[in-house]
């Protein structure tokens, strides 16, 4: 009997089983072949082409089957670590993915016998975390790339920075407070000295500008009472002097304190200014989305309106066409030195500038405000927190 036509309907079905998964009874491991029914896979047992892969077999079997294994390993780890990452998952759910795929490695061409020996195995050795449930066991892949490693490394550097941060402006403040309350618990006590004097017929004369002095005669007491008072109304004045000057002195260290104070939390403000939105009508952009074809790809145009922070309508610069496109679509322009721009995001947000210099080092500019309190000043702003104005 001749073979069914290419078109005809046997033809056809037969394809389209073929493309499908059979039963794993009737799969061969060592031919790579699968058999439909239980007489196919028969016939094939009796070829001459399994015998030869039988007697290839037999001379180093556990060479066959190390390859097969780490075969099946090698392809179920990676399916665990592009499919599911690190996430914990049931075995039978990623053994299921992976053998819709047809030309997969069958489980009874390796060392182990179950999925459940495998899963152990896999705990054994290290290369993931298995638990056992009343569900099943539960798989959970270890990442022991370099490239992770050294990124998951970065971030808890960058994460104990923070917080050093953090402890270092707590610690700061505590010491300014500690300051302020130390400045006002310290005053300056008087020393008492007693008044003693060698006989009882000497007079006691004081000077209140220097220091205490015995006089004998009475002319020399009544002399010093008019240098007395003046030197009393002088050390008085003085003693004012110095208490407003400590006061303000006093004024100034708690005012420098909280100034400091003042600038580190501007300074925090300034980093937290950033928004995830960037959009201004009346600037320049460029479309870099590819769904809108090659007329509008890299073609630039002009802010028309800002809609819900997000998205904007835009007119194309070449054709005069409107659009309404995401932020995502989109990106700055940067134009040539001495051009005005505006700068969209940072703590400078909705200021014009003026572009004097270009970083590509550093993938910024340096601009001059031009408006606002603080027209005039240079600062450093990457290019996608600036645009050309239109």
């Amino acid at each position: 009997m001749g073979k069914a036509d290419f078109l005809s309907p046997k033809a056809i079905a037969n394809r389209i089983k073929s493309k499908g998964l059979q039963k794993l009874r009737w799969y061969c491991q060592m031919c790579q072949k699968q058999c439909r029914d239980e007489n196919g896979f028969k016939c094939h047992c009796m070829s001459e082409s399994h015998q030869r892969q039988l007697l290839l077999a037999s001379e180093d079997p556990n060479k066959f089957m190390d390859h097969f294994s780490d075969e099946f390993k090698n392809e179920f780890l990676e399916l665990l670590r592009r499919r599911f990452g690190t996430k914990r998952v049931h075995n039978n759910i990623v053994y299921n993915e992976y053998i819709s795929f047809r030309e997969h490695v069958h489980m009874n061409s390796t060392q182990w016998e179950t999925l459940t020996d495998f899963t152990k195995w896999l705990g054994r050795e290290g290369l993931c975390k298995v638990d056992e449930t009343p569900k099943g066991w539960y798989v959970q892949y270890i990442d022991r790339d370099p490239e992770t490693i050294r990124r998951q490394e970065e971030q808890a550097k960058k994460k104990k920075q923070e917080l050093d941060d953090e402890e270092k402006t707590a610690r700061f403040i505590e010491e300014q407070v500690r300051r302020g309350r130390d400045g006002k618990e310290i005053e300056e006590t008087p020393v008492f000295t007693e008044l003693k004097r060698e006989s009882e017929e000497e007079k006691v004369a004081f000077n209140l500008g220097a220091s205490s002095s015995v006089a004998g005669p009475s002319k020399s007491s009544a002399s010093l009472g008019h240098s007395a008072l003046k030197a009393a109304a002088a050390s008085s004045s003085s003693t004012k002097r110095k208490d407003t000057s400590s006061d303000t002195r006093g004024e100034k260290k708690k005012k420098s304190a909280l100034e400091e104070i003042m600038e580190m939390e501007e300074k925090k403000k300034k980093q937290s200014v950033r928004t995830d939105h960037w959009l201004q009508p009346n600037i320049v952009v460029k479309v870099v989305t590819k769904r809108l074809g090659e007329r509008y790809h890299k073609k630039k145009a002009v802010i028309m309106e800002v809609r819900d922070k997000y998205g904007a309508v835009v007119k194309m610069i070449d054709s005069g066409d409107k659009l309404k496109l995401d932020q995502n679509h989109l990106e700055t322009v940067i134009p040539a030195p001495g051009k005005q721009v505006m700068i969209l995001n940072g703590p400078y947000r909705d200021t014009k500038a003026l572009l004097e210099g270009i970083d590509e080092k550093n993938f910024s500019a340096t601009l001059t405000l031009d408006s606002g309190q603080q027209k005039g000043k240079r600062v450093d702003v990457a290019y996608e927190d600036f645009s050309k104005l239109a």
